[in-house]
């Protein structure tokens, strides 16, 4: 038996193809879809920092956990630390303020668009099998951590 979560797709892998698809998409096809006199750059660039931000915070809490990030390396225990204690997926949130910013600072509605392909293929590709990794490897421990934090917020 594999000790990982089979994850469909590597999750940062996933967040460039939305990003550069949606910038791709926005140099062929602009739709903006902000008023003309909002600070966009400004406002998206404090989104996507709070998203890099939360992102940094739940790396290192794992980290100092002593377990991997990356979905293709072995979990070694629950984190219900710093972020973990809010969402069982704080790095998945952060990813999604991330694009939500790119989106907001480049005026880009096809990064919005975007954003429904990499939620679906975050929860169904990689989230589910994370939680069906960890409810096989951690038992009874993982399943009281996920009753008492939902999965995003």
């Amino acid at each position: 038996m594999r000790d990982n979560s089979g994850a469909a797709i590597r999750p940062p892998i996933a967040w460039a193809l939305a990003a550069i698809a949606g910038l791709a998409l926005d140099w062929l096809y602009p739709l903006p879809f902000l008023p003309a006199d909002l600070p966009a750059g400004w406002l998206g660039g404090i989104v996507f920092l709070a998203g890099l931000a939360l992102l940094i915070w739940a790396a290192t809490t794992f980290r100092r956990a002593g377990t991997q990030i990356p979905t293709t390396q072995p979990t070694t225990t629950i984190v219900a630390e710093g972020p973990y204690r809010f969402t069982r997926n704080p790095i998945y949130i952060g990813m999604f303020l991330g694009l939500i910013g790119l989106a907001v600072a480049f005026d880009s509605l096809w990064i919005i668009v975007l954003l429904v392909p990499f939620y679906l293929v975050v929860r169904y590709g990689v989230v589910a099998r994370e939680e069906a990794y960890l409810e096989r490897k951690f038992g009874d421990v993982y399943l009281a951590y996920k009753a008492r934090v939902g999965r995003w917020l």
